[in-house]
């Protein structure tokens, strides 16, 4: 049996809000809005938003709105691995920390497969939400060879894989690696948070149909921020 309209329409919010679609500080629909885009009543529209309040995801301010409250976002970890989402970036502004090119030796990553002496482009950033706090650090590391422009981009709102798609370069697939670190000082300052907390960080490496690493970029998420999980579909018996 189908759930009730106006339970379809919070976990549909719901799911927009933990996905990091709306971010904390965003303004919902009015109740008048949402009973016209749905084609509710006012009240069912008000269940709504008052369910969405009473689970802690929203906040209510008379006279002012409704608006995402600052909650833990929960992360597909699929969607880091398939092209068309990652190609997406997610939500919120970077602020880039370092960026040059470097020989592969003295880069901040490890670049699989390249001699000590090839050119890489190294780009650092932090990740910021809409209140202008720290999320992840990004760490990339790209072949020169393969983005020979790429410091001539917007760095702050560019997102590596679809650059290196328009150029041509041949994305055979992508790897995702979790790994837990512990913060060090550099880091637990640049993400406002205490020195040898634990966090996880993600790593995705690009490969080229020839099997070589074209990127590899890590993601060090600020503890407490985010859940990760995987969801996949129960397979018909």
């Amino acid at each position: 049996m189908a759930a009730p309209l106006y339970v379809q329409i919070r976990r549909e919010i719901e799911a927009r809000i933990r996905a990091g679609e709306l971010p904390p500080g965003t303004r919902l629909p009015t109740e008048k809005d949402l009973s016209v885009q749905h084609g509710v009543s006012r009240a069912t529209a008000q269940r709504v938003l008052n369910d969405l309040a009473e689970a802690g995801l929203a906040i209510r301010r008379r006279r002012h709105g409704t608006f995402v409250a600052d909650v833990t976002r929960q992360i597909n970890l699929l969607n880091f691995v398939t092209p068309a989402t990652a190609a997406k970036g997610a939500p919120g502004r970077h602020e880039v920390v370092s960026a040059r090119i470097v020989r592969a030796v003295d880069a901040v990553l490890a670049l699989p497969g390249a001699d000590a002496d090839t050119a890489v482009v190294e780009l650092v950033r932090r990740k910021l939400n809409v209140r202008e706090e720290p999320q992840s650090i990004e760490r990339h590391v790209v072949l020169f060879a393969a983005a020979p422009d790429l410091l001539n981009e917007n760095l702050a709102d560019l997102v590596t894989l679809p650059y290196l798609q328009r150029r041509g370069v041949p994305i055979d697939a992508i790897r995702l690696y979790l790994d837990p670190v512990v913060l060090d000082e550099h880091d637990a300052a640049l993400l406002n948070s205490e020195a040898g907390t634990p966090a996880l960080m993600r790593r995705r490496e690009l490969r080229a149909e020839d099997a070589s690493t074209v990127e590899v970029v890590t993601t060090l998420v600020r503890p407490g921020t985010a859940e990760f999980f995987l969801e996949l579909p129960v397979p018909a018996m």
